[in-house]
């Protein structure tokens, strides 16, 4: 296998094999995971990201990939992570590089990956923050960050994209389970996809009336509201108008600067919580844990004394 830096050089380059082989370090945890993020930290911040979101069934790889279309016809290099369900077997990505979006694999401006959730909560792997950080570093203009479809839980995407898209589909009762998850918390733009179903019109009015009911209906930006059939291509000037006026947004306001830090410090926080349960694990094969478990259990000692025992021995190991 190639050296880090030849692949770091490579996926700078734009060579979509070291591309994916940086990202399956990541997915793996290697141990050269840290080196590389040190390699490419430098690189950060330049791309746009774009979380996707929304129930199964609504149509997400198809409005992927039709935003995809969109925006290469604007001449943006365009990388995707799809983010599947695992394997129960192999815990690698069930569903694989999405059918959907095959049209764009033969296109060197599009890198398409799809990453497996690994049973990790939230809609999102727990190694996406760095994946995310490769292709930025890679020189994609867009990153588009589409998320398993596991309702309630899909909130994590908006603490990793800059502007988040939220799918719904008439007829599905995505209304009340936009309300019930949390969705309207979390999304900047909201489409309604399957637009030439019946009943599409009056998700479009309920969806705009929670908006305007809602905590956030006092904010500076107002979350659209627009109507798109993916598969024919309706409606998506307008989607990404929307996309592109949050954007426009997100830069006027400082908001963007704001979203990114935040970010990266959910990101430091999520490695150092990783860091600290490893050095538990190596505690408890000597009894740390163990012992303070049992301490506790015979009542001999409290929960909290015994917690701030391990940390205060974890902090001076």
């Amino acid at each position: 296998m190639s050296s880090l830096p030849t692949l770091v050089e490579g996926a700078r380059a734009g060579r979509t094999r070291d591309i994916a082989r940086l990202i399956s370090l990541v997915e793996n945890g290697a141990d050269a995971v840290p080196e590389l993020m040190r390699e490419l930290a430098a690189s950060a911040g330049a791309a746009r990201v774009i979380g996707i979101t929304g129930s199964p069934g609504v149509g997400k790889s198809t409005t992927t990939s039709a935003i995809i279309s969109s925006l290469r016809h604007a001449g943006a290099r365009v990388g995707v992570l799809a983010v599947d369900p695992s394997s129960p077997f192999s815990g690698g990505a069930l569903l694989g590089d999405r059918i959907r979006m095959q049209q764009h694999a033969t296109d060197d401006g599009v890198f398409i990956r799809s990453m497996a959730s690994r049973g990790h909560l939230g809609g999102l792997s727990a190694t996406t923050p760095q994946a995310l950080r490769v292709l930025d570093a890679a020189g994609f203009d867009v990153v588009l960050v589409e998320t398993v479809g596991v309702g309630q839980s899909e909130v994590e995407v908006a603490g990793s994209a800059d502007t988040t898209l939220v799918l719904l589909a008439p007829g599905m009762g995505d209304g009340i389970q936009a309300a019930k998850a949390g969705i309207l918390e979390i999304g900047d733009v909201f489409a309604v996809n399957k637009a030439d179903r019946d009943g599409a019109d009056s998700t479009a009015r309920e969806l705009r009336s929670m908006i305007a009911l809602s905590d956030r209906s006092g904010q500076a930006w107002v979350p659209p509201v627009v109507k798109t059939v993916a598969s024919t291509g309706q409606g998506i000037d307008d989607l990404m108008s929307a996309l592109d006026q949050h954007h426009s947004w997100l830069v006027a306001t400082g908001e963007l600067h704001l979203r990114r830090v935040r970010r990266a410090r959910e990101e430091v926080e999520s490695i150092a919580i990783g860091m600290l349960r490893r050095r538990m694990g190596s505690q408890d094969e000597r009894g740390g844990l163990a012992d303070a478990a049992a301490e506790v259990a015979a009542g001999r000692t409290d929960a909290f004394s015994a917690a701030t025992a391990l940390v205060t021995r974890l902090m001076q190991g």
